[in-house]
């Protein structure tokens, strides 16, 4: 799952909700394309969140003294 089931779920669900007329017995259509819509963006959110937070790593260094250096790394682009 990532970015390209995001926006295939998306773009299902924009066409069921805008574009489809049809009528089937008890189910609203232009309801489950929303619904199917949401999930996508909602999808598009997850990925982008986990793949951002995959790009940071952080090492811990023990001394001979004991003590300890925490050093991050953050590999993400920067933002503009």
């Amino acid at each position: 799952m990532g970015y390209g089931l995001g926006v295939f779920l998306l773009a299902v669900g924009l066409i069921l909700a805008l574009a489809v007329t049809d009528n089937l017995a008890n189910v609203d259509l232009t309801m489950v394309g929303w619904i199917i819509a949401a999930a996508g963006v909602l999808l598009l959110v997850l990925t982008a969140v986990t793949a951002n937070n995959r790009r940071r790593s952080s090492t811990v260094t023990t001394h001979a003294d004991g003590s300890r250096t925490v050093s991050e790394r953050n590999d993400a682009p920067p933002a503009y």
